[in-house]
């Protein structure tokens, strides 16, 4: 889809009400299903973060970002997810937060993004995080600068890809609560894509197309 055409439905997107749980739960592995519900984890008093799910053009093609991140000691060591990270005492807000987490992860400034609307918060159960993901544009081609540290590759998933259901898979792993678990998963440039940033992209995959079909319908 051209990012020219994928702009136009942008008034329905901020329209769209949220499936929350329900688009939540066609990604979760069973393990989590019982997280979505806030009552089983608002009383672990969870740490606040927040992603940016970003859409630009590449080629003139609508593109989503996603990270590789680097090994290191913890729960998240090498998963794909958003740009975004864990809410620091000078943030405004979550909002700022998702810009200024990526600006530091991939070096895309927050003047070159335009927040569209923020999607619904989702409980990380293995580090307790209570993660806030926010859908934003930018309008021109970008040129992504990793933080070395932090992150090993970005991901450039086009839209076409990223709607198409064969995107979708189910794979066996061994997660930090199960080993050799079936997931549902997103299939990015060979990378799988689980757990909460699949839960999070399946929300924001029904919003987009019901979207597409309802500015299609008028």
């Amino acid at each position: 889809m051209l990012f020219t055409d994928f702009i136009k439905y942008l008034p329905k997107i901020e329209k769209e009400t949220l499936l929350s749980t329900d688009a939540h739960a066609k990604m979760a592995p069973l393990e989590r299903i019982s997280y979505l519900k806030q009552e089983n984890y608002i009383d672990r008093n969870p740490r606040k973060a927040a992603v940016l799910m970003l859409f630009y053009p590449k080629d003139s093609v609508t593109h989503l970002a996603l990270i590789v991140r680097n090994t290191y000691p913890g729960v998240h060591s090498s998963q794909i997810g958003f740009p975004g990270g864990k809410v620091e005492d000078s943030d405004v807000d979550l909002m700022e937060t998702a810009l200024r987490e990526t600006h530091e992860e991939v070096g895309i400034p927050p003047e070159k993004i335009q927040i569209v609307k923020p999607f619904s918060e989702i409980y990380i159960p293995p580090s307790n995080f209570l993660v806030a993901p926010f859908m934003g544009i930018s309008n021109e081609e970008l040129t992504f600068i990793p933080d070395l540290d932090e992150v090993k590759r970005v991901l450039e998933f086009s839209i076409t890809d990223f709607l198409d259901e064969k995107s979708i898979t189910k794979v066996k792993m061994s997660t930090s609560y199960a080993t050799d678990i079936e997931v549902p998963a997103f299939m990015v440039d060979k990378y799988i894509v689980w757990g909460a940033t699949a839960m999070m992209m399946s929300e924001l995959k029904e919003t987009i197309i019901s979207a597409i079909a309802k500015h299609n319908l008028y």
